[in-house]
């Protein structure tokens, strides 16, 4: 007997996993619910491929749509960048209830632009989590858990590109425990007590802080790069977007103007920080930057 599932999605992370899902002739997509603020086309063009239907709701936990998906008598919902928060009356529609992919190693980093954040807090590793749905933000119990280490060469872009992937991996794995019976999930207060949350980045959030360490200021250059919005810094009234920037080995701890530009060559050029400096490598537009010149401390 198949599997019925309803799929609540958004962006290239619902779109690997749904070949995944698709795939398997033991599962069958009843419909796939998008986000009501985003057009996503690709998967719009999956239902018209694969016979689905599409919907699309502003709240996902009114009467009416409640109503219309449970016409499609799931066993399960699964949820995979979607943006609203399910309600009791939702979660509780199908057998096995909704779960969801996060890529968070839950209890901690719950909550929005973890990638960023896990790269500004200069973490060695990041975690894809799939758990049940209940009505708080990624605080349901968790099924199963993949830990992926974090490089110094490592940025946004690349832990993107390895989350697009693993995440869809995870989720199907996930899935699959389901075509077998109920799954049991583990409680997140047995790990840790409180975990804790992580804010949505928003606009003007850019701008580096000149009087922070090296490594802090290199953890966020790479927390942010492109296809983020970039790290940010005004210079002689220009606004500098800076993508790339590398740490300086053996780099001498001492006291001088922060935010100083200190030399320049055709690789980039150095910026004094709080404690030594740090090469900046890849930076737009084409400004004339030049020893002895500064960044603005905002």
């Amino acid at each position: 007997m198949k599997l019925s599932i309803g799929y609540f999605a958004d962006g290239p992370w619902s779109h690997k996993a749904f070949k995944k899902l698709i795939a398997d002739s033991e599962i069958s997509i009843e419909f796939i619910c998008a986000r009501f603020d985003t057009e996503d086309g690709t998967l719009k063009q999956y239902c018209k491929q694969y016979n689905i239907d599409y919907l699309k709701d502003r709240n996902v936990n009114s009467a009416e749509f409640i109503e219309n998906i449970s016409k499609y008598h799931c066993d399960l919902f699964v949820s995979m960048s979607f943006n609203q928060i399910f309600r009791n009356e939702i979660i509780n529609l199908t057998k096995y209830k909704i779960i969801n992919c996060h890529a968070g190693k839950l209890p901690f980093y719950r909550g929005r632009n973890i990638l960023n954040w896990v790269l500004i807090n200069d973490e060695k590793e990041f975690g894809i989590t799939v758990h049940y749905v209940d009505e708080g933000i990624d605080t349901g119990d968790i099924i199963l858990q993949d830990v992926h280490s974090i490089a110094d060469t490592d940025n946004y872009s690349t832990l993107l590109t390895k989350a697009y992937t693993e995440c869809a991996t995870i989720l199907y794995r996930a899935v699959c425990l389901f075509k077998t019976g109920e799954v049991k999930g583990k409680k997140q207060k047995d790990i840790h007590p409180v975990g804790f949350y992580c804010t949505q980045r928003k606009t003007g959030d850019e701008y580096i802080n000149w009087n922070d360490e090296s490594r802090k200021i290199f953890n966020f250059i790479r927390a942010i790069c492109h296809p983020g919005p970039m790290a940010r810094s005004f210079i002689n009234g220009c606004e500098v977007k800076i993508n790339k920037a590398e740490m300086v080995q053996d780099a001498t701890i001492y006291n001088c103007v922060k935010g100083a530009v200190l030399n320049i060559d055709e690789t980039g050029f150095l910026v004094k920080t709080k404690d030594s400096f740090i090469k900046v490598t890849e930076y737009t537009p084409d400004v004339a930057i030049k020893p002895g010149g500064r960044f603005e401390i905002r």
